[in-house]
């Protein structure tokens, strides 16, 4: 095949992978390419098979290779928000009555949340409590 053929199909690849959320697999298949790309232009691999057995063999085994170190490089360079759990501690006001063990929504840092009465007594209306832990997006509430 004709080396700007494969250096199309290369950057057609790369583009793919650019525009779908995939998580780094068609990169390589892409890269492949355009490695195929230069060894036909310089004139190394002239004939197709041995292409299309390059091409095969370069984009698994950089797959197998180095999709697992860029994805622990790339993970390792994200920056996380703050932590949920820094709440614990903070006041809460209950925007319903919460009795104990029951579910309602109450506010915090000024949104509402989904929160839970974990003391013995209920929980009125706009009292102030204390976020006693933090499950996923629920708050276990006590009073202050």
């Amino acid at each position: 095949m004709a080396w700007w053929i494969w250096a199309f199909l290369g950057l057609i690849l790369l583009g793919v992978e650019i525009t779908t959320p995939g998580g780094f697999y068609i990169l390589f298949f892409g890269l492949s390419a355009l490695v195929v790309a230069a060894l036909a232009g310089f004139g190394i691999t002239e004939v197709e098979w041995v292409q299309w057995l390059l091409f095969s063999i370069m984009s698994v085994a950089s797959l197998f290779i180095f999709r697992g170190p860029l994805l622990r490089m790339i993970k390792s360079h994200d920056v996380a928000g703050p932590a949920v759990d820094t709440m614990i501690g903070e006041i809460a006001i209950p925007l319903e009555p919460l009795a104990p063990g029951s579910t309602g929504k109450a506010e915090c840092r000024g949104t509402a949340w989904t929160a839970h009465n974990a003391g013995p007594v209920g929980l009125a209306k706009g009292q102030r409590s204390l976020v006693e832990r933090v499950e996923g997006l629920a708050l276990w509430l006590k009073p202050e």
